[in-house]
């Protein structure tokens, strides 16, 4: 192995030509946390590293990934900080990686032992690319097979945007990141959703992506109140609001054309949440928003129109609530 770079960002180390680091955030799951770390050890790719980051657990997971460290002391290595969250979490390991090749993975997923092996190749054959990804599978926690190709991982696309205007299109494991396109997206944020946001920095660089037509990973289906959609609701949508506007910046510097109907679908919904927003009594926020619901809408509808007036009027926190209204007498 070879260094290939004076020093991986904020860590002072040199980056090793062909390492994949893997990091891996952890918060209370000593026991999830094994599966996630075995399936690293299992790649059929060598060299490897796994960062493990103890995000403040208050049960024993700190004690099983320094056991962890022990057991496999030229691979795993740990980190322990203050609870902030996942995205801190990630950006505190991804400081300390040192691999060409960046592989994030949550405490409850697992990769297949040959995605490292046929993803690395990828980028090398294609040179122009900075991202790999494959298949991701959707598995319930019995171990059955709950969606083959889960969300778009079944297809092949050449690039981030438009598509991430409509979804975050696959999972935060299903990637492989070159180190490059990972510093030129910088940090990752401590706001949610994080993961989307860091690949909407990395779109908006044009990055472009290469498909491996091959189960890469698997993604566990359960309840969590720590996954982004399923925690608080209010506070769910006061994260959404803060990242829509970084989105459409991205989407626009990608080109995403002010026709396509990705961007349509994004006026859209901006638009629906800025009346989310005006019933919890989020006003500001919420006529932020309605201006980038119009700025992002090829043509204003007329329900737009009729909801500025009556905003004008009324204001964001009544429309907010007619409109909830009109959702729940319609559902």
């Amino acid at each position: 192995m070879s260094a290939i770079s004076d020093s991986a960002p904020g860590a002072g180390s040199a980056i090793v030509e062909g390492l994949v680091s893997t990091i891996i955030p952890v918060y209370n799951r000593p026991q999830m946390v094994l599966k996630a770390v075995d399936s690293v050890i299992a790649q059929t790719y060598r060299p490897i590293e796994i960062v493990l980051v103890n995000d403040g657990s208050s049960d024993n997971t700190g004690e099983v990934l320094d056991q962890l460290a022990l057991k496999y002391p030229e691979v795993v290595r740990v980190l322990h900080q203050e609870n902030g969250g996942a995205g801190l979490a990630r950006e505190a390991g991804r400081q300390a990686a040192r691999g060409e090749y960046l592989q994030y993975l949550d405490s409850d997923d697992w990769l297949m032992p040959s995605k490292f092996e046929v993803q690395v190749a990828a980028l090398r054959q294609h040179p122009e690319c900075g991202i790999a990804y494959g298949v991701t599978q959707l598995v319930n926690e019995r171990g059955e097979i709950v969606n083959a190709t889960s969300k778009w991982t079944g297809e092949a696309h050449d690039y981030l945007f438009p598509g991430l205007l409509l979804d975050r299109w696959w999972h935060t494991h299903t990637p492989l990141y070159s180190r490059h396109i990972s510093d030129l997206a910088g940090a990752w944020p401590r706001q949610r959703p994080e993961d989307w946001d860091l690949e909407a920095r990395m779109g908006a660089h044009r990055v472009k992506l290469v498909y491996c037509n091959t189960v890469v990973s698997c993604h566990l289906d359960h309840d969590s109140d720590t996954r982004f959609s399923r925690g608080n609701h209010e506070a769910y949508l006061r994260d959404e609001a803060w990242f829509l506007p970084r989105l459409y910046e991205c989407a626009i510097k990608a080109g995403v054309a002010g026709t396509a109907p990705e961007l349509a679908h994004f006026g859209r919904w901006v638009f629906m949440r800025a009346r989310h927003l005006g019933a919890m009594g989020e006003t500001e926020v919420a006529r932020s928003l309605f201006a980038l619901a119009r700025r992002a809408s090829p043509h204003t509808t007329f329900k737009m129109r009729v909801t500025g007036i009556l905003a004008g009027l009324v204001g964001w926190k009544a429309v907010g609530k007619m409109a909830r209204l009109r959702e729940r007498l319609s559902s």
